[in-house]
């Protein structure tokens, strides 16, 4: 059974950061490109960072660029996100979602089909 599980969520203070790792079960990641979509309180979904199957080319929204980091360590079946300078504005539930198999990555939440159960970002003082 494909399955997607978020850890490394938590209060962090603004100007800090954070590493989300996403680990996937039951499917080998490497066919997949991997997102990571967030949801404030009160807000839609919104499409923050992709990564294709290789990693070799990565997408990121502009309210992150130059801050958070996509990676993925194939053999580790894991995929990472690296933030850094939080924000306040960045606080919400992240999930990270796995697009159809060899599909090119999107940053549009519509376009994933396998989603994680999200973990909580909080960036407060």
């Amino acid at each position: 059974q494909l399955q997607l599980v978020e850890s490394g969520g938590g209060l962090v203070q603004p100007g800090g950061s954070l590493r989300l790792s996403c680990a996937a079960s039951g499917f080998t990641l490497g066919y997949n490109a991997i997102g990571w979509i967030r949801q404030a309180p009160g807000k839609e979904r919104e499409g923050v960072s992709c990564i294709s199957r290789s990693g070799g080319s990565t997408n990121y929204a502009d309210s992150v660029k130059g801050r958070f980091t996509i990676s993925r360590d194939n053999a580790k079946n894991t995929v990472y996100l690296q933030m850094n300078s939080l924000k306040p504005e960045d606080t919400a539930v992240y999930y990270c979602a796995a697009l159809g198999m060899f599909r090119q990555c999107v940053l549009s939440p519509s376009g994933f089909a396998s989603w994680g159960q999200g973990t909580q970002v909080t960036v407060s003082s």
